[in-house]
């Protein structure tokens, strides 16, 4: 008779070297910590992740409801996914940006933004290699140099420099070695956008010293105070020298579909498409229907969604003035960045805010060094939500 419990195996699991080397999932932990106090009975806002919190556009849910009976999309996809979906990408593109994009050898579809970031690592870099990287920033962009044997080349984010980074603060040494680098606005963590002279300050540093760029645009439809944010493909010579990856996560609440794209230089797509011909056979057809639905559709939820957050933005930063945590509004993304007040790092004002005041906020030195000193909340939870939270907080008396 067989046990109820598994055998525990002594035979040796030898992980690749590889697996030592990936960093340590920082959200996981921080969810972790917010549903130890969760099952413990508290009501806690969580203002720590990105994850929006408003429904899919209904259009797009009844077309993938559709699409679903659809026998075409019961078998394997294309894949490097339908043309169709590449040409809509093309089209919003054209509409929003000007940007025009050759659907066939500039556009990849992704299963969602992160795993495009994830991969471009891996396509381009070796050992020895060096990726340059902002500090603070998106940790997965560590997972991806991490995988491909590669290290990191921090790009400090100051405030007093607008959260960009500062080119000619790179050592020569890294410069030399240098293949690819990140930059992402508007910006996670610290909702900073950039003005278009950055990014033609950009394609002139990648041109002389032959760094691939990668532009993180995942909040490209989240500019606040009517500053449409500025891709990067719209700089003259910005294909040339790199791509730019969008989602459809923030623009139309499809986080759990997992859609994004690759866009922009034609040799880097062709080695994505490469590369994810081993790991995968494209998105379920329904879901690249809808996908092409959202893009093309009304964009009215876009600009309802932009307004929502806005809104939610000014209504936290006006209870925070209120008990006297200042700090400079956030241009875009749907997350502000706030300094920590005397006597606290990072991390101790988060566990003080958990354990206090049941509210779940990002420590700053989950995105790296120059993080710390600041704490990111999200604008995710509805705006009687952020005023509880601040009444909280006040209770604290930290600002005093």
């Amino acid at each position: 008779m067989s046990s109820a419990f598994p055998r525990i195996s002594k035979f040796p699991i030898e992980p690749a070297e590889r697996m030592q080397e990936l960093p340590t999932q920082f959200f996981a932990t921080l969810v972790r910590k917010a549903n130890e106090q969760i099952a413990a009975g508290y009501d806690v806002i969580n203002l720590g992740q990105g994850n929006p919190d408003q429904p899919t556009p209904p259009h797009v849910v009844r077309t993938l409801q559709e699409a679903a009976a659809n026998p075409l999309y019961h078998r394997y996809p294309p894949f490097n996914g339908f043309m169709f979906l590449k040409q809509a990408i093309a089209e919003r593109y054209k509409q929003d940006y000007n940007v025009d994009l050759d659907p066939e050898s500039e556009v990849a579809i992704l299963f969602g933004g992160k795993t495009g970031l994830v991969e471009i690592s891996q396509c381009l870099l070796n050992p020895g290699d060096v990726c340059l990287v902002p500090d603070p920033g998106y940790p997965d962009y560590w997972s991806g140099v991490a995988l491909s044997g590669a290290r990191m080349a921090m790009m400090p984010l100051r405030e007093d420099n607008a959260f960009l980074p500062d080119y000619s603060a790179l050592s020569a040494d890294d410069l030399s070695k240098a293949k690819l680098m990140f930059i992402n606005y508007p910006n996670n963590p610290t909702g900073a956008a950039a003005p278009a002279s950055f990014y033609e300050e950009t394609v002139r540093f990648a041109e002389k010293h032959g760094v691939v760029v990668a532009s993180d645009f995942a909040y490209g439809a989240l500019g606040f105070d009517g500053e449409k944010p500025v891709s990067f493909l719209q700089q003259p010579g910005a294909k040339e020298v790199g791509v730019e990856f969008y989602t459809l996560s923030k623009t139309y609440n499809m986080a759990g579909w997992r859609v994004g794209f690759a866009l922009g230089n034609s040799e880097v797509i062709r080695l994505i498409n490469l590369i994810q011909d081993h790991y995968y056979c494209s998105l379920f057809g329904g879901i690249q229907a809808a996908a092409a639905v959202a893009l093309t559709g009304p964009q009215d939820s876009v600009a309802e969604l932009l307004a929502m957050y806005q809104s939610r933005r000014d209504t936290l930063y006006t209870a925070l003035d209120h008990i006297g945590w200042q700090a400079k509004r956030s241009q875009g993304s749907f997350f502000t960045w706030l300094p920590v007040p005397k006597g606290y790092t990072s991390a101790s004002l988060a566990d003080l805010l958990l354990e206090q005041a049941k509210i779940v906020v990002a420590p700053g030195i989950g995105f790296g060094e120059h993080g710390e000193g600041y704490v990111r909340l999200g604008l995710l939870t509805p705006e009687e939500r952020l005023l509880k939270a601040v009444d909280r907080i006040a209770k604290l008396n930290l600002f005093n």
